[in-house]
């Protein structure tokens, strides 16, 4: 099966190349690299888990961040424009307080307000 960049419509980015190798590792098929433009320098891993569609990239080696991320989110949906859910992945710390007990192992999601990016 041929597919094109509207075929997907997830986005998985990994801050480590540790992280993008287990991805590698779920995706149920790997597909065929598809054209990108130049101003794009991301490297993608196109594939499905299940009947979804999903695009992964990681981060430059070395290189981590907000504004890493932003810039490697940027590139996917500017290239993959039917993008509708963008995920960043990836092992975590635990940071247990009083109010949240999140420990290293949990599934954290979060979502960002007017006051906070998301996780704190």
């Amino acid at each position: 099966m041929t597919f094109a960049h509207n075929d997907y419509m997830v986005a998985w980015i990994c801050a480590l190349s540790l992280e993008l190798a287990a991805v590698k590792a779920i995706l149920d098929e790997v597909h065929p690299p598809l054209s990108q433009p130049a101003s794009d320098h991301n490297v993608y891993i196109l594939g499905r888990i299940s009947s979804h569609n999903v695009i992964v990239a990681c981060l430059p080696g070395g290189v981590y961040g907000t504004i890493s991320a932003t810039a490697v989110a940027s590139h996917m949906v500017s290239t993959f424009r039917n993008i509708r859910f963008g995920l960043m992945v990836g092992i975590g710390g635990g940071v247990p307080s009083q109010s949240a007990d999140i420990r290293l192992g949990d599934v954290v999601v979060s979502m960002p307000t007017a006051t906070s990016g998301g996780i704190i």
